[in-house]
């Protein structure tokens, strides 16, 4: 279920990555080559983007299809930007969240997004509940599961915890409580991306000045690269590291950030 991707480099038109590359992101919501769960991500879209000088993310969010909004075909024409996520979405599940449901979700200068599933959903992450005050779970942006694991994320980051760190212990605990979840987790702050590769395709690419990283591959680059399973991303628009997230038992009981 869905695709992502997020783009650091120079500034150009949101449509640069998301709509006009032979197999971009808008082409992904009907025609994805790579998705091993479900087949058209006609569910909700979003794109999330950061103007120069100011570190709080803009987004633009729908329930329905990317291809089927004319205004967003103006907005990513016109609007320009250094970094971005954006996301197309196949739902687990039924819901009326509508755009509420679709990433990316925000919280100060991060964007976020969720390509998988949790088993099991959400009987069996009940317990995990108990690691977000009340507030926390009345604010849920929506009630389907990618909304709560953004939660427990956002939780981590505002308690001062590296992004690494919240990701790979967001997925530990998730893995835990419902084994044979997909989680492969995106996130950036428009300097970095962070992602996680868990039951899922996570691909990167860094040339050109640029940093891409994505579900598939939103063109036929050689250079494109597939992350292996169970690992962390880390990427600035220069550089980029990939850890492993497996065993479990092998995380350095997550007490020092991961690069």
């Amino acid at each position: 279920m869905c695709r992502h991707l997020a783009v650091l480099g120079h500034p150009e038109p949101l449509g640069a990555t998301v709509v006009e590359p032979p197999h971009a992101l808008f082409r992904q919501s009907w025609a994805p080559r790579r998705q091993r769960h479900g087949t058209v991500n006609a569910d909700g879209f979003g794109v999330g983007w950061y103007a120069p000088e100011d570190p709080v993310p803009a987004r633009y969010r729908r329930a329905g299809p990317i291809w089927a909004d004319p205004s967003f075909a103006d907005l990513a024409r016109v609007v320009r930007t250094g970094a971005l996520l954006a996301a197309v979405r196949d739902a687990t599940e039924a819901s009326a969240d509508g755009e509420a449901a679709a990433a990316p979700f925000a919280g100060g200068p991060w964007l976020f997004s969720h390509n998988g599933a949790l088993t099991g959903w959400p009987d069996s992450v009940a317990p995990l509940t108990a690691l977000l005050p009340r507030a926390d779970l009345l604010r849920l942006a929506a009630r389907c599961d990618s909304a709560f694991v953004w939660a427990l994320v956002e939780r981590r980051l505002r308690g001062g915890e590296p992004a690494g760190r919240a990701l790979a212990a967001t997925v530990a605990a998730l893995a835990s409580a419902a084994p044979g979840s997909r989680l492969n987790l995106l996130l950036t702050d428009g300097a970095s991306i962070i992602a996680t590769a868990w039951g899922d395709s996570l691909w990167y690419l860094v040339a050109d000045g640029r940093t891409a990283v994505a579900s598939e591959p939103y063109d036929d680059d050689p250079r494109w690269t597939e992350a292996p399973d169970r690992t962390l991303l880390t990427a600035t628009r220069t550089e980029l590291a990939v850890v492993p997230l497996s065993p479990l038992s092998s995380l350095p009981s997550l007490k020092e950030p991961v690069s």
